[in-house]
């Protein structure tokens, strides 16, 4: 196979149709493709929607999970299975255009390791979003020791050598776009507008965004532990001084503790207590990760598929 397009799949009975037909289009007649379809265990019809066209298609191949194990997993799986020299990736909401392929794949004839993808603009969703989504790649890109273009996606085609360097990174608490930018390769980036669906409903509410946010930081970056260190150090320096200037007072006036009651001395402990949880549960989030590592559990389990 010259090329495989990896499609995650979760939920997307209304676009799969959608999806193939405009692959279709763009490779009509294209005998070196291979179209694979990653179910990543849906509780509706999508499964069923890719049997129907498999049985008619020779091109099209599938995975299909015993259970939802994330985009994340989907994506490492397809890869993992995808046999083409190139390998692609893009979601089946139609988001990422299949009219832009052609012209990525050129980029790799013409000697580039990957052709990917970029948004340019958030036209079409809540303000709150587009604003949290922009403050992201400005904190990412200070805090983690790779670079990542805003507005990357996760549509993207690779030579098989980068996919390689990518499979052999078989943390369970994957950021695609921090590995994508991590292994590194000559790059050329596309950039269009955002895209509306044209059938079904995101499955990214604001917690699972937040949670993907939290992953990419603690993921390729050490620096949320340095903080709490500073922040700890910080606060005990006014502890200290705020004691000093007790200590000072006292000696002055000869009024022991005068002036400072229980509304400071609750004051103190709250700013401390505090200080420390959240010293606490940034060290937990890094320690949780270290808990799941060491236990070496699939990325996913594949149920159903026509790959032999």
């Amino acid at each position: 196979m010259h090329l495989s397009l990896v499609i995650p799949c979760y939920n997307e009975e209304e676009t799969i149709n959608l999806m193939y037909n405009e692959l279709i289009k763009v490779f009509e007649g294209n005998q070196g493709l291979e179209i694979l379809f990653v179910n990543d265990g849906s509780k509706d019809n999508t499964l069923s929607e890719i049997t129907k066209l498999a049985q008619t298609d020779e091109r099209i191949k599938f995975i299909s999970f015993s259970r939802n194990f994330g985009k994340e997993a989907a994506m490492f799986a397809g890869m993992k299975y995808a046999s083409g020299e190139y390998i692609g990736i893009l979601d089946s909401d139609l988001q990422h255009p299949p009219s832009m392929l052609p012209e990525m794949i050129k980029a790799l004839d013409e000697g580039y390791d990957v052709a990917a993808a970029r948004r340019t603009n958030r036209s079409g969703e809540a303000a709150i979003k587009s604003f949290f989504s922009h403050r992201f790649y400005s904190v990412i890109n200070k805090l983690a020791d790779v670079k990542i273009e805003e507005g990357a996606q996760d549509f993207r085609v690779m030579k098989r050598k980068v996919v390689d360097s990518i499979l052999n990174m078989t943390e369970y608490f994957r950021f695609s776009k921090g590995i994508f930018s991590w292994v590194g390769f000559k790059t050329k980036w596309f950039a269009h507008g955002n895209i509306d669906r044209p059938a079904g409903k995101s499955k990214f509410n604001t917690f699972k965004l937040f949670r993907y946010a939290m992953d990419g930081i603690i993921s390729f970056s050490v620096v949320p532990l340095r903080i709490s260190l500073i922040f700890g150090i910080v606060v005990s320096i006014i502890g200290y001084g705020y004691g000093i200037s007790i200590i000072i007072s006292t000696l002055i006036t000869k009024s022991a503790g005068t002036g400072y009651g229980y509304a400071s001395l609750m004051s103190g402990l709250l700013i401390i207590g505090g200080t420390i949880l959240i010293c606490l549960g940034i060290l937990g989030e890094y320690i949780s990760r270290i808990y799941i590592e060491t236990k070496s559990r699939p990325l996913f389990i594949v149920d159903k598929t026509n790959i032999i």
